[in-house]
């Protein structure tokens, strides 16, 4: 006898997502090997990462992110951003809402598809001769290189991610290459998946605010260029804290389908 889950699939600047409306508890999160079958591009359905959208008591939804390894993983922005569309979907949302999520409340805003995330508050950069780290619901390396095209993210990210002084617990990396002083391109390395993605939200969040502290930017509203397509942050920096920070972009549906166990 089948259990039938059903999905859908969402992508956020090609940073790609199965969405299943958990509120019934139709799947148990604590299996990690199904869900990482789930994201198999070869033997399931294939995503970067699962997200459910689960009750929450005080507020419109929670979310709960999940790496393509089939572990509960920290804050995804581009998933945020697709769970709100997901939600307004379901009937739950119209055009604001507020949700929880492993690193606290969100609140968004989305129209015509365009989903504007509030992000953390960002309290620390750590700047280095080479790169900032920071933590924008997930740890973010951000390095300035040239020639980002070519730029071999899959080797480099590997090898910092695992490198000291990351090691085991790793971190995100991402490789930066500006455009002009407004707008940049990013290429991220993403621990969890454990390959370069088309896009990720925390990344691109995390390399404006590095921008801005390294005064490689005056701006505090900042366009990435990323493979997927175009993110745009905005921040308000006060005192030594990054405040009204917002990933915005587009938020897509692919496809819906049932899985049966």
């Amino acid at each position: 006898m089948y259990h039938k889950i059903h999905f859908q699939k969402y992508h956020g600047t090609g940073n790609d997502f199965i969405m299943i409306d958990n509120r019934a508890g139709v799947l148990d999160g604590s299996n990690q090997v199904l869900i990482a079958q789930l994201c198999d591009r070869h033997f399931g359905i294939g995503a970067d990462g699962l997200i459910l959208l689960e009750n929450s008591e005080q507020h419109d939804f929670a979310m709960r992110y999940f790496n393509a390894d089939g572990w509960e993983g920290s804050m995804c922005g581009n998933g945020g951003r697709c769970t709100v569309h997901f939600a307004q979907s379901l009937g739950l949302i119209q055009n604001r809402t507020t949700f929880e999520a492993v690193d606290g409340l969100h609140y968004a805003e989305i129209e015509n598809g365009i989903v504007s995330l509030q992000m953390g508050d960002v309290n620390q950069v750590e700047v280095y001769d080479s790169h900032c780290f920071l933590n924008t619901g997930s740890p973010h390396h951000v390095e300035l290189v040239t020639d980002l095209l070519h730029y071999p993210v899959f080797e480099k990210g590997k090898q910092k991610r695992y490198g000291a002084p990351y090691f085991e617990k790793g971190s995100n990396i991402n490789f930066v290459e500006p455009i002009d002083e407004k707008s940049f391109k990013v290429r991220t390395y993403e621990r969890g998946v454990e390959n370069e993605t088309l896009s990720c939200g925390t990344g691109v969040t995390a390399t404006a605010i590095a921008l801005f502290e390294t005064g490689k930017t005056k701006f505090n509203q900042v366009q990435l260029e990323v493979l997927g397509g175009t993110l745009e942050v905005s921040f308000e920096k006060i005192g030594n804290t990054y405040q009204k920070v917002f990933l915005k972009g587009p938020a897509t549906f692919v496809f819906e389908g049932v899985w049966k166990v």
